[in-house]
């Protein structure tokens, strides 16, 4: 028999081991892919977890201060930046694009501030600007002296709408933690 006979018959056959071949390499290539997703969702949580870490690290409970920012408006103030001082120092400055004011409008709280704070009377200042009633530049600060203790401070910057004064009150609280 001539070689030219047995040419589809070695086709056949190489095609058949080109088969044979690439099925394990395909379950191997989706074992890797499966591999890969596992190691992506580990380095995911190993980031989370270094974050928390840091953050205990960085500030502990016992000198920690946290303040967060809300507002609750409807048409007597735009909010344009707030700044923020811990005994007349600044720690913390915004200034506000459309999307994050936005975000504040339909309910987000924003953490304006993380940091350290030793024991003690401290003062806490914070200086609203934006745009008031009658379309006015606008510019309110509110103040409020804590005792830090032992637990971590929490305060909140509030901008609430005053119907019957017909303009935006600003206070700063402190969130009672349990």
């Amino acid at each position: 028999m001539s070689s030219h006979s047995f040419r589809p018959v070695r086709r056949l056959v190489g095609l058949c081991a080109a088969l044979v071949l690439a099925v394990p390499l395909a379950w191997a290539q989706s074992d890797l892919e499966a591999d890969l997703e596992q190691l992506k969702e580990d380095t995911l949580n190993l980031n989370r977890d270094l974050l928390i870490l840091e953050e205990e690290l960085l500030y502990p409970a016992s000198s920690q201060i946290a303040v967060y920012l809300s507002v609750d408006l409807g048409e007597f103030f735009h909010l344009d930046g707030v700044r923020l001082q811990v005994d007349g120092d600044p720690v913390a400055a915004q200034l506000y694009t459309n999307a994050q004011r936005e975000a504040l409008y339909r309910g987000g709280v924003q953490r304006l501030y993380l940091g350290n704070l030793t024991s003690g009377e401290h003062e806490i200042s914070a200086v609203f600007t934006g745009i008031g009633p009658d379309g006015r530049d606008y510019k309110r600060g509110a103040d409020l002296v804590v005792e830090k203790g032992q637990e971590p401070l929490v305060l909140e910057l509030k901008i609430v709408d005053s119907e019957r004064k017909l303009q935006p009150v600003f206070a700063i609280e402190e969130w009672a933690l349990q």
